[in-house]
């Protein structure tokens, strides 16, 4: 996938999220995904982490194969998230893995459910 391509969509999704109230000012949860297509792979990718502001997560995807999901503590940038994107497809691309997006969840406040 081209690095365009990334750009645009993180350009897009942050422009939406501005939109929308999402704060800014501080850290956040960020998930960023990459898919394999064999488990052993995604944990090797997956063991690449450590650190306090990064966990990691394997899981099964409904096709078969697996799932790479690293949340990283950090502020919501354009430039943040490219370079981790990077950083990731970097790592991931070499065991066969694909980068599969990004997302945060926004907290939103005064809500009852």
């Amino acid at each position: 996938m081209s690095t365009t391509f990334h750009e645009d969509v993180s350009s897009t999704v942050l422009r939406r999220m501005k939109e929308g109230g999402f704060d800014f000012a501080r850290v956040h949860p960020i998930e960023f995904y990459a898919v394999f297509p064999e488990q052993d792979r995604a944990q090797t990718a997956a063991q690449k982490f450590r650190g306090e502001t990064i966990n990691t997560q394997v899981f099964p995807r409904e096709d078969g194969s697996w799932n790479l999901q690293v949340s990283k503590v950090m502020y919501a940038t354009f430039d943040g998230i490219g370079d981790f994107e990077q950083d990731l497809e970097h790592l991931v691309e070499p065991l066969g893995g694909v980068l599969d997006g990004w997302g945060v969840t926004q907290e939103l406040e005064g809500l009852s459910v």
